[in-house]
């Protein structure tokens, strides 16, 4: 597992969340994927010091739930930003201009694809397809959808969660 840039900053708090939803889900049948759900809500990420906390709770290998967590796009080993961007690069999306669009997030940002701004505020990750196709470019920023977009838009976006 490679460890993470950004360095831990877990609370007591949130941590006795962590400990609540493995109380809570333990004893159920499959409780393995509510407890990782929770976790994600709660940190946010699924840094490595969590995964452990989870292992030793769960009594299950770390390269167990590492493996999960890494299957399934839902989960995070690295943190997001307040200001989660995503911009589908499906075939539609791709063909009219979404390349450019990302490219201009990059530049804008000063990071690149699947990465977090350093103040923890913006983080960008490309999708596959959104299904929807006839608003093609199509991106969002958290619940905030935005179809027909042109790289000239970027800015503007930007500065709306800037402010």
């Amino acid at each position: 597992m490679a460890d993470s840039t950004i360095a831990f900053k877990g609370t007591k708090e949130q941590e006795a969340k962590l400990m609540e939803a493995i109380e809570l889900h333990r004893s159920q049948p499959g409780p393995l994927m509510p407890v990782l759900q929770a976790a994600q809500d709660i940190y946010g990420y699924m840094p490595r010091e969590v995964l452990e906390i989870i292992s030793r709770q769960m009594q299950m290998s770390l390269s167990d739930i590492y493996g999960i967590v890494t299957f399934y796009s839902q989960f995070h080993l690295e943190p997001k930003g307040k200001h989660k961007i995503h911009i589908c690069l499906g075939t539609a999306c791709y063909v009219k201009g979404a390349g450019k669009i990302l490219e201009r997030f990059e530049k804008e940002l000063g990071i690149k694809d699947g990465e977090c701004t350093p103040d923890g505020n913006f983080s960008i990750d490309a999708l596959r397809c959104v299904g929807a196709c006839g608003l093609a470019p199509v991106m969002s920023v958290n619940d905030d959808v935005y179809g027909k977009v042109t790289e000239d838009q970027v800015p503007e976006i930007l500065a709306k969660y800037k402010a």
